[in-house]
Parts: structure tokens; C-alpha cells; sequence
């Protein structure tokens, strides 16, 4: 795991009429978003890579589909510096991310 990443499992709550999924509360993370946006990528569309040296990101994905995330830590004061760790995220283990800068 890359040091201070938050990686957090998102339920969905499901029935007849689609599913509800809660991306961000404020009474359970210290996190302020500044802002949110919502992207939507193709199948076989590949984004990045992507980096801000003085922003925290914060991903969430639910899909439709499934994504392979990857992350690497490219802070040389990080205990976990030049790590690089591959999720399997979306559809099928919805979860948010918050990368800091």
C-alpha cells in the first residue's frame, strides 16, 4: 500500500429501481473536496498517467465496467517512494481513492 493513499469500499444499496451508492459523507472522513467532477471513459480508452504536485484527487469508481487503477508514489520524502501498486476497481468492487498530492 502507498503511503497516505485512502482506498475505501464503497456498498451499493440495490432494488427494483437501480442501486445508490454514497461517494463522499462528511461526518466520516477528515477529507474536504474543493471540488468533484464525474468522467466517464470508453472501453478500451486507457487515461493517464496523471499527477498534481500540490493537489489532493479523490476517484471514485463504480463503473459501469471495470477498470484497472494503477498507482505510484512519486514523493521522494514517502516511506513508500518509487512503490507501484495495480487495483482491479469499479463494477465489481466499487471504491474511492483519495491520492494526495
Amino acid at each position: 500500500m502507498i503511503e497516505e493513499v485512502v482506498i475505501k469500499s464503497l456498498p451499493r444499496y440495490t432494488d427494483e429501481r437501480g442501486f445508490l451508492c454514497e461517494l463522499y459523507r462528511q461526518d466520516e472522513d477528515q477529507y474536504q473536496p474543493k471540488m468533484a467532477y464525474f468522467s466517464l471513459t470508453h472501453p478500451g480508452i486507457v487515461r493517464g498517467p496523471h499527477e498534481h504536485k500540490k493537489q489532493s484527487d479523490y476517484f471514485v469508481f463504480i463503473g459501469p465496467g471495470n477498470f484497472e487503477l494503477q498507482l505510484w508514489d512519486n514523493r521522494p520524502s514517502s516511506s513508500t517512494y518509487q512503490e507501484h501498486q495495480v487495483l482491479e476497481v469499479g463494477q465489481n468492487q466499487p471504491c474511492s481513492v483519495l491520492i494526495p498530492p
